[in-house]
């Protein structure tokens, strides 16, 4: 059966980012119409947050393919389930399996000046993923919220003279910023063997809207580029305390079926870090749709500096 415009709602949840959408069931076959409706929430509000959905694997990539190409699962995972190689299942026990019993304590002492859960998915890349779309299989009872941040209001929410600054910046991504991953343990073996790098604009124009958004975070952006290391922490100091701001926030309670479909070129996101003393299960799916390079408001491109293209046919190299 087709899903239809008729009892489609859009719903705005908070003031600058964020709208549930609801009266209809994405697992369905959607006509144009609809991912026309559904494409000018994800523009307009950043993040759009669909409930009681009963999706499987097939009928997330199904949903997605709509929307665009899907990529690999993810730039480090050499295991996503049989059959679909588009799905990265984010489960604590898988990542404690690949790197060890202490990963999640080496991660918690791993902290920026801003938390260093702040992060826009794969800006290493040279193509950061366009969108990516969150499916909610086994979530806690309590705790495990994810929290979103528009870019694009945090650009506006700076004065003249420091939005005409970072207009003329870039900065180089990738992987653990600029704490990057050192050593020969597992993790910073398999970050470094399947090294991506990119240089990006500082401030990102995106190419539907033409919106300018802030484009760096602390989960990947590692220094601004021709400035000296002080300059640098400063700025980019500046502009974690602008994108953090609560105002341009929003934070989602999940519940089993919930999907979330966030528009990766205009904001940030905040995993949840509520969870590590509870003994509890999460374990939820997500799809990311390949994206295109960015463009600054000079024109000018991102660079790749090391790796390739974040695709479909990305290869995960390990031991």
């Amino acid at each position: 059966m087709t899903a239809t415009l008729d009892t489609l709602t859009v719903h705005p949840v908070a003031g600058h980012i964020g709208a549930d959408v609801s009266g209809i069931d994405i697992s369905r076959q959607l006509d144009g119409e609809t991912v026309a409706r559904i494409k000018e929430a994800l523009n307009r509000y950043k993040v759009i947050f669909f409930r009681g959905q009963e999706l499987d694997h097939a009928s997330q990539i199904a949903f997605g393919r709509r929307f665009g190409d899907l990529t690999y699962a993810h730039p480090h995972d050499e295991a996503p389930p049989n059959g679909f190689p588009e799905i990265f299942t984010i489960d604590p026990r898988r990542y404690e399996e690949r790197y060890g019993a202490g990963f999640r304590d080496r991660v918690r002492r791993r902290q920026y000046s801003y938390f260093s859960g702040w992060h826009t998915d794969v800006t290493a890349a040279v193509n950061p993923p366009a969108a990516s779309i969150l499916r909610a299989e086994v979530v806690p009872e309590q705790g495990g919220d994810t929290t979103w941040t528009n870019l694009v209001a945090a650009y506006e929410g700076l004065s003249e003279p420091v939005k005409s600054f970072v207009d003329g910046l870039r900065a180089e991504h990738r992987y653990g910023g600029a704490d990057k991953p050192a050593g020969d343990d597992s993790y910073a073996k398999r970050v470094n063997d399947n090294l991506l790098v990119a240089v990006h604009p500082v401030v990102r124009v995106h190419p539907e809207t033409g919106e300018k958004a802030l484009f760096v975070n602390p989960g990947f952006t590692s220094h601004v580029v021709d400035v000296s290391p002080r300059e640098s922490k400063a700025i980019l100091d500046l502009l974690y305390a602008e994108i953090t701001r609560p105002e341009y926030t929003v934070r989602f309670r999940w519940e089993p079926g919930s999907v979330a479909f966030w528009d990766n070129r205009a904001t940030a996101h905040l995993a949840p870090r509520d969870l590590e003393h509870l003994d509890v299960e999460r374990r939820l799916h997500r799809i990311t749709l390949i994206g295109e390079t960015p463009v600054g408001p000079d024109g000018r491109e991102s660079e790749l500096v090391a790796g390739k293209p974040f695709t479909d046919e990305h290869t995960v190299k390990v031991d």
